[in-house]
Formats: structure tokens, sequence, C-alpha cells
């Protein structure tokens, strides 16, 4: 399930479509998210950039083995046997976007407000949705944050199996 979940999150940080990674790459889906966002504090906006930023110069300094500037499927399927190297970068994203998920901040995250950042980040409604469920929200449809930032640290765990993140990968693609 690593494996699909590494592919899954390249076929995501790819969104320009073109096959690889590219720094471009990272500011395209920053203002995906950043659109996403309203309503959050411009610093808490900015920390996501910089977050993304930071994802791809780490993915760069330890996976674009030929200095291109460009990451291959090859290439980043290459974290999923070093998770340690990229667990700073794992973590500064995670509050990132726990942060981002909660403007007011109760510690909630509503349904609507999860949804458009999964979406903001490219996932399908219905993956989405199953992950939020997978979360017990409350009866005011709502899940708790810091639920959210530890099933997003857990998901670049290869160790980690039957995760709740494991319902963003499509049934087709799971092993």
């Amino acid at each position: 399930m690593a494996l699909a979940r590494a592919e899954l999150i390249f076929s995501l940080f790819d969104a320009d479509a073109s096959g690889e990674l590219e720094m471009t790459d990272f500011d395209l889906m920053a203002d995906r998210v950043d659109a996403a966002a309203s309503g959050s504090e411009m610093s808490d906006r900015h920390a996501m950039r910089a977050a993304l930023a930071s994802w791809w110069e780490v993915l760069a300094d330890h996976l674009d083995v030929d200095r291109d500037g460009r990451i291959t499927l090859d290439e980043f399927c290459g974290c999923v046997l070093s998770p340690e190297r990229f667990e700073g970068a794992v973590e500064v994203f995670a509050r990132a976007l726990a942060v981002l998920g909660d403007p007011d901040g109760d510690g909630m995250i509503e349904r609507p407000r999860f949804h458009a950042l999964m979406t903001a980040f490219g996932f399908s409604p219905d993956n989405i949705d199953a992950l939020f469920d997978a979360f017990e929200p409350t009866d005011d449809d709502e899940v708790e944050v810091r639920t959210w930032e530890s099933a997003i640290k857990d998901y670049y765990r290869p160790d980690k199996a039957g995760i709740a993140g494991d319902h963003l990968v499509p049934a087709q693609s799971r092993r």
C-alpha cells in the first residue's frame, strides 16, 4: 500500500500533469490550496506556501539523482524506502495544512473546508469523503484537527498499514 500511496502523491504533486515533478508543480499546488483556504489568516496561507516550497527543496535535494530539476516517478518512489529523510518536511506540511483547516482555532475542521482543501490537492471527492468518515466525525460533521494532522504524518510512513489515509488511494490502485 505504501507504493500505491507514493504513486498517488506523485500524481497529485505533478500539478501540470507533465509526468515529472518540478518546482513549478509545487507553485501551482500552492496557488490551488491558497484559493481553497479563503478565510484563513494570510500568515497561515504563507506558511502552507513555505511548507510546499520546503517539501520541493527536500525532494529535489534527496531524489533528483541526475540534478536536472525534475523528479521522475522512479526517483520519487525512492522516498518510500527512506521516509526518515522527509520527516521534517512532512511535519511542517502536516502542521501547516492542519492550521489551514481550522481558521477559527476551535480544534475542529468542518467537512466542507476539509473537502475544499483536499480537492485543491487533487484528491477525488469519494475518497475525501471516505477519509473524513474514517475519522468518525461528530454529530456536527466535524473532525478533530489533531486527528487529521496525525493521519497526514501516517500517510507518509511506509510501515503504517490499514491507516485512515488509505481511503485516499483509489480502490483499483490498492495493493
